[in-house]
């Protein structure tokens, strides 16, 4: 009798324990990041599962090639349930997202965000960030030039500031960073001679940006910290190493400003259509994309968010923090298909190798 009851409340113990383990649910979540954007996430994430102990975020980290592992993933058919993509590679993906437009109030967030992570006017991820480039300037070797500046004012600024120091602007071997000269010359990736004139001659006539063998084995970052490039063309994830870098007075301010908008980009955080959790996974996006989550990644200096009000935290008068923001009204969506990454790659072999 003793051994058949020991039997039976064994027998409980392992059928209560299965069945506790089958009341929680597991969200698989992928994302890139730094370690201080992971320290974030990792934080969040915490929180949430505090806040819902049924729940536990598989957190999957994917700091190299994350596209090229993400579109693995989709194609064997084990996609994470909630995906943190960008608005260059959602056409691509766009087939193998929730629509979640019924599920996000979006009026909150700068409406180039919601527009570059919609696809055919269906919400495809709610937005965290919102990107565009601005130039860093070294007040010590340059004034700080006026919000209305124009093209031709950033070429006298940068012959007047280079010298056998120092040159007077960055410049790259990739159209990514041609994009707010594109703008300000109407042009698009399909055709910019003009803006490829301008932007070549910045180097090899006007010899005011560095080319290769003047870089060598550093990056264009230490080259404007160790202040041999006067105005540095960036985003705003270069921030918090500038800031907690540079050795001189800096700011930042918009690049000049064309007929035709900016083009900028947005990041979000999508779900795919093949979850099998996907009221769980809507619960966490909305979790993530709260005003306080949204306040923690802004402080981190890393990202401008693309949330309106949270937005306004960017307020540091001495580093001109509100070109960020003043830049976006500027500014539209980067409209891209989903042959966008070809196109980009056949532009950079043919125009600058």
């Amino acid at each position: 009798m003793i051994k058949r009851l020991i039997v039976c409340f064994i027998s409980c113990l392992f059928l209560c324990g299965c069945t506790k383990k089958q009341d929680v649910e597991y969200i698989d979540f992928a994302s890139w990041g730094s370690i201080t954007e992971v320290n974030i996430l990792k934080k969040v994430i915490s929180d949430f599962e505090k806040e819902n102990p049924k729940v536990k975020i598989n957190f999957i980290h994917i700091p190299q090639n994350y596209f090229q592992k993400i579109h693995l993933l989709f194609a064997s058919n084990t996609a994470p349930d909630v995906i943190f993509v960008n608005n260059l590679y959602l056409p691509m993906y766009q087939s193998k997202l929730l629509d979640i437009t019924s599920e996000f109030e979006t009026d909150i967030f700068f409406p180039q965000a919601i527009e570059s992570l919609s696809y055919k006017n269906k919400l495809l991820a709610i937005p965290r960030d919102i990107s565009n480039l601005v130039l860093y300037i070294n007040l010590d070797l340059t004034n700080l030039p006026s919000e209305d500046w124009n093209i031709e004012e950033l070429l006298e600024k940068s012959i007047s500031s280079t010298s056998n120091s120092h040159w007077g602007i960055s410049f790259e071997d990739d159209i990514y960073w041609m994009s707010p000269y594109l703008s300000y010359f109407g042009e698009s990736i399909y055709s910019f001679p003009k803006t490829l004139t301008f932007y070549k001659n910045l180097r090899d006539k006007y010899k005011v940006a560095p080319n290769k063998s003047d870089i060598g084995s550093s990056t264009l970052a230490q080259m404007f910290l160790e202040q041999k490039i006067v105005m540095y063309l960036s985003g705003r994830w270069m921030y918090p190493k500038i800031s907690e870098c540079a050795k001189f007075n800096w700011a930042v301010v918009n690049f000049p400003y064309g007929e035709k908008k900016q083009k900028l980009d947005s990041s979000g955080w999508a779900i795919s259509k093949d979850s099998k959790h996907k009221k769980t996974a809507i619960k966490f996006i909305k979790y993530l994309s709260r005003e306080d989550v949204s306040k923690l990644f802004a402080e981190s200096g890393l990202i401008i968010p693309a949330q309106k009000q949270v937005a306004q935290i960017l307020n540091n008068e001495k580093h001109n923090e509100k070109a960020f923001i003043k830049v976006i009204s500027h500014s539209d969506k980067n409209s891209v298909d989903k042959n966008y990454k070809k196109t980009i790659d056949d532009i950079n072999r043919k125009v600058f190798n």
